[in-house]
């Protein structure tokens, strides 16, 4: 089934904030969070057992515990499994990411891909979402970011595993869909090269945003379209460099980068319009894309993102965004640019 036969709204709520990503979010705030989110009317939601090492699900759980479940979608993913043990988080391994969930609970995160694995991951993922039922199941982090020089053999295991079972698990209406949900082009790539394994859309984040999409624009986005499958973009605004803040890709901004967001900040001020409406509307704009999913710890940030997918950007400013050299040539821009 397509994604965007699933997804009811274009914008979701992406979890990995309640996870205490980059700092430690009290319960009351992130609660609020999830509650903000649903009474602005979202009702996809994508989580997994990596953020935060189960608090995101756990909080998630606790805020959608009561809600109607027809009423709204729910992602996580497998790959890694939560114990019940404790371990020494700042000797955590997580490639480019080790200080991203410094904050989150210490239990023991195992990095498995087996068939056992992935079965055993969504029945604990349902416990702590505190659901009979999970839709869109998402292979995590099969690639270069986490994985380094080992990710094709990561990546051959979960093909030999994760793959085929939740291939077999969607062909028995267990849940609706499963794909990659990547950080980085080339697993969605080989995966799209490969027989056997079908998936129904893929969730890639940092790698569909106005400050990176190039690589994106070559074969994913193209053969994503032409198969009839769907794109969540995760992580619209760049870690939160492309509204102003600090980082990009999970790391300090480089030079180069904040160059790049002031000028097209300078264009967007020019047009009266904001960043948060430049960055979820670019990404929309591309027939590939089934939704947009920032993360937002806050409340007031619901209410953000859902008034930058409402805001009217004027086609100036994207024909001056093109002109101006920011945005790849390839790149589908909103109706009218």
């Amino acid at each position: 089934m397509g994604l965007k036969n699933i997804l009811t709204s274009r914008l979701g709520f992406g979890a990995a904030p309640l996870g205490n990503m980059f700092r430690a979010i009290p319960e009351e705030e992130a609660l609020a969070t999830v509650e903000a989110a649903w009474n602005d009317g979202i009702r996809f939601f994508d989580n997994a057992p990596f953020y935060g090492a189960g608090l995101a699900e756990i909080r998630m759980g606790q805020a959608l515990a009561g809600k109607p479940r027809d009423e709204y979608v729910i992602a996580t993913k497998v790959g890694r499994l939560i114990l019940d043990e404790v371990e020494d988080v700042s000797a955590r391994d997580l490639g480019e990411k080790g200080e991203v969930f410094k904050h989150g609970l210490p239990n023991r995160i195992v990095n498995d891909y087996s068939a056992d694995a992935t079965l055993r991951s969504i029945e604990d993922s349902l416990k702590r979402l505190k659901t009979d039922r999970i839709d869109i199941v998402w292979v995590h982090d099969v690639a270069q970011d986490f994985y380094g020089d080992e990710w094709l053999d990561v990546f051959e295991s979960a093909r030999k595993g994760a793959f085929k079972t939740l291939d077999g698990l969607r062909d028995e209406g267990v849940i609706k869909a499963w794909g990659l949900g990547v950080n980085r082009v080339e697993p969605i790539e080989l995966l799209l090269g490969l027989e056997g394994n079908r998936p129904d859309g893929f969730l890639l984040a940092g790698r569909y945003t106005l400050l990176d999409h190039d690589k994106a624009l070559q074969r994913v986005m193209p053969t994503v379209a032409e198969r009839g499958l769907g794109i969540i973009v995760g992580g619209p605004y760049s870690s939160g460099a492309l509204v102003g803040g600090p980082n990009f890709e999970y790391a300090p901004a480089t030079p180069a980068i904040l160059d790049k967001v002031a000028r097209i900040k300078a264009l967007a001020d020019h047009h009266g319009i904001s960043m948060k409406a430049a960055g979820l509307q670019f990404a929309l704009a591309n027939p590939a894309v089934a939704a947009v999913i920032p993360g937002a710890s806050r409340p007031d940030r619901i209410a953000e993102d859902s008034a930058a997918l409402a805001e009217i950007v004027p086609a100036d400013f994207w024909r001056d965004l093109r002109a101006a050299g920011l945005v790849n040539p390839a790149a589908p821009l909103p109706a009218g640019a």
